[in-house]
């Protein structure tokens, strides 16, 4: 059964000027992108779901929470989704201050489409690099979480490079238990070698400030 919703991505596009939402929706929807449209940050934080792969366009400067407070409360709650702002003639100056705290880009109005249309390209491609890096992280946890106190043990001396008599006197059993143990990690962890083992023992985790 084929999916209703684009396969291109969400783009969140928040401002307070109707015509400019109708105008990025009706560009954006034209090129298959999914577009949910809101007229304020509040209304935007109170329904973005973080497990969305996504980007937003937002407005820096609007009635009640600013684009740039928006990006702050973003910040805080360590979420991966890409921000560009949209800016009038004077906002250059505080765009390029939310550059330095992380936006990707900015664009001024009235805005050239086809640039426009390459940058939510570069954020989404952002967006699902940041959105992989999490589920791995996710996966990894979980496969982790399944091993013994005493498995956990033996794997951490497994990725320092100890051989299984190394580890069977650190850890005070015979090498007959380690061989045991090291059977059972790999059989949890799904792994076939020595390494796929480290591959998943040492998978990077993902950045979070």
């Amino acid at each position: 059964m084929m999916s209703l919703i684009p396969k291109r991505g969400t783009v969140y596009v928040v401002d307070d000027d109707e015509a400019v939402r109708d105008s990025l929706q009706w560009l954006l929807e034209g090129k298959d992108f999914r577009v949910r449209s809101f007229d304020s940050a509040e209304a935007f934080l109170a329904r973005y779901d973080p497990r969305e792969v996504a980007c937003l366009i937002a407005d820096i400067r609007m009635d009640g929470m600013s684009g740039m407070e928006l990006q702050q409360r973003l910040l805080e709650r360590q979420s991966p989704l890409p921000v560009c702002f949209i800016t009038g003639h004077g906002d250059v100056p505080m765009a390029v201050e939310a550059m330095k705290k992380g936006a990707v880009d900015f664009i001024q109005k009235p805005f050239d489409e086809q640039q426009l249309l390459a940058l939510v390209e570069r954020m989404l491609e952002t967006a699902r690099e940041a959105f992989a890096v999490h589920e791995q992280a996710a996966t990894r946890e979980a496969l982790l979480a399944k091993l013994t106190t005493r498995e956990s043990q033996v794997l951490e001396r497994i990725v320092a490079g100890r051989l299984n008599k190394q580890i069977a006197d650190d850890l005070g059993i015979s090498i007959k238990t380690v061989e045991a143990h090291r059977a059972n990690i790999m059989e949890k962890l799904g792994a076939n070698t020595v390494a796929d083992l480290l591959k998943i023992a040492l998978a990077p985790v993902p950045n979070k400030g």
